[in-house]
């Protein structure tokens, strides 16, 4: 029987050494990179913010609705709130996933 290998997702540090490296920039100018564009994206974040490529982060206003508790089966009355996600744009989807 064959073990699965486990792939770990890219640390911080790892993402900075990629970027310094095909750059050639500083670790430290790369991370300077990755924290300002963070920065950017949780201020702008209430009018969405896109980065190219990979998707947008955009508010959502969820409605109040009704729910059911899993342990009792009960239904329980959701309330109304704002919710941020993340829509992956078509092109890192034919990337990742390859085109149909």
């Amino acid at each position: 029987m064959a073990k699965a290998l486990t792939k770990k997702a890219l640390t911080k540090s790892q993402i900075a050494a990629e970027v310094a490296t095909h750059s050639n920039i500083s670790k430290k100018a790369a991370l300077d990179i990755i924290d300002f564009i963070a920065q950017l994206a949780y201020k702008h974040a209430k009018n969405s913010f896109t980065l190219p490529g990979l998707g947008k982060l955009v508010l959502v206003d969820r409605k109040a609705r009704m729910g059911r508790n899993p342990a009792t089966g009960e239904s329980i009355k959701i309330k109304a709130k704002r919710v941020l996600k993340f829509r992956v744009a078509k092109a890192a989807k034919d990337a990742i996933l390859g085109t149909k």
